[in-house]
């Protein structure tokens, strides 16, 4: 005889469970705390410039830092590399999808990061979810840092190792941690950012490295936001400072798409064998190839930019602190202007789009509860009288004064 479901009574047909209720209460929650997020369709107008609905804003959120999305150069090359290779790389690297151009783009890689090899990857939150695990087994210790980003954090956890993590920019305490391990791991990594995605600050690298050659460890940077801005010819803050492992991406200041690992000859080989992340992917379209080969060539050709884009960033954080907000420990073309709460953060940034830009809020658990902020990025293309603009806007704010 078979059993009656225990929630259906005599004459009763069984009731059916919400298989999804659980998506329901995580939207409630969030949309109760304020940190519901949704998708919204924009049309790119220019290197600044957004389109939504009819109405420009300019754009001081994307990543894009040189302006190179819609550079002439980068788009001609990209559809050169379509036009000879095809829409697609068919298949992973390993098996028919290491193209020519790949090759080619890897060792001029190599070359500008002045490391043996380079390997193109397919993003940078896929490269730092699976070069981690890879470089780690077990018994390794992770030396993370407290604002590192996501894909670093999750990578970490992959490894299903130990992993202590350091606060925030702080070379000493990260010795402190190495001392007290010294021998009790079959490997060290110590991960960081060189410009930190939320904040705009700059890693102590020379630090960092010095620590990793008396302990051992192996560093791990992740150049994703100096790529293209910082160091000789824009190749970020690794180049000469005995850096192990570099990561970096082609999808912000070189406006494409894509991550490298910047290494050692023989740990390229061995991601080669052992990054998830490189052995089962699909390789990136020869397209997007193009892009980055034409990028890296354009972008060694900016240092005038370089230095303007780091001139108005400079002049925003000083005007911005002037007006008594909190820049924190900036440096860069990124600029946090930190506000407190969720409410806070989304009603200056509502005040901006009313005053034609872009610049979204942002919200644990992106960023740690109490430090809600509006996250500005600037880039070569914008011009003084938008940036001078952007300042008006935050001086305008009626809840500048307000308490966070």
């Amino acid at each position: 005889m078979r059993a009656m479901p225990m929630n259906a009574g005599r004459g009763q047909a069984p009731m059916e469970s919400d298989k999804f209720g659980f998506a329901d209460q995580e939207i409630s929650d969030r949309a109760r705390a304020g940190r519901l997020r949704r998708t919204r369709p924009l049309s790119p107008v220019s290197a600044t410039e957004v389109s939504e609905n009819g109405r420009t804003l300019v754009n001081f959120c994307s990543n894009d830092y040189l302006g190179l999305s819609k550079h002439p150069e980068v788009a001609a090359r990209a559809a050169d590399y379509a036009l000879r290779y095809g829409a697609g790389s068919t298949a992973s690297r390993l098996v028919c999808g290491s193209f020519s151009p790949v090759e080619d783009l890897e060792r001029k890689l190599a070359k500008r990061k002045g490391t043996e090899r380079a390997l193109v990857m397919n993003s940078g939150f896929q490269a730092n979810l699976t070069l981690i695990p890879a470089l780690a087994d077990r018994d390794s210790l992770i030396v993370s840092d407290a604002l590192n980003h996501n894909s670093l954090i999750l990578g970490a956890r992959l490894a299903r190792c130990r992993v202590a993590v350091a606060p925030h920019n702080d070379p000493p305490a990260i010795r402190a941690i190495l001392e007290k391990t010294r021998g009790q791991h079959s490997r060290t990594l110590v991960l960081t950012e060189s410009v930190f995605s939320m904040d705009g600050d700059v890693a102590d690298i020379p630090a960092l490295a010095a620590l990793a050659r008396e302990f051992s460890a192996i560093l791990v940077v992740d150049e994703a936001h100096a790529t293209g801005v910082l160091g000789p010819g824009g190749m970020g803050l690794c180049p000469g400072r005995d850096v192990d492992v570099a990561m970096g991406t082609f999808g912000k200041a070189l406006g494409g798409f894509g991550a490298y690992v910047a290494c050692p000859a023989r740990v390229a080989d061995f991601l080669v064998n052992r990054c998830a992340g490189f052995i089962y992917s699909t390789a990136l379209p020869p397209a997007v190839i193009g892009a980055a080969d034409a990028a890296l060539d354009v972008a060694g050709r900016m240092d005038l930019e370089r230095a303007g884009l780091l001139e108005k960033s400079e002049f925003l954080r000083r005007e911005l602190r002037g007006l008594g907000y909190d820049t924190g420990a900036s440096a860069t073309q990124i600029i946090p202007v930190i506000v407190g709460s969720e409410a806070r953060a989304m009603d200056l940034a509502a005040h901006l789009e009313r005053n034609g830009m872009m610049a979204v809020g942002i919200r644990p658990p992106t960023v740690p509860p109490g430090l809600s902020r509006v996250r500005l990025s600037l880039s070569a293309a914008h011009t003084w009288d938008q940036v001078r603009n952007l300042a008006a806007a935050f001086a305008s704010w009626e809840g500048r004064g307000a308490a966070s």
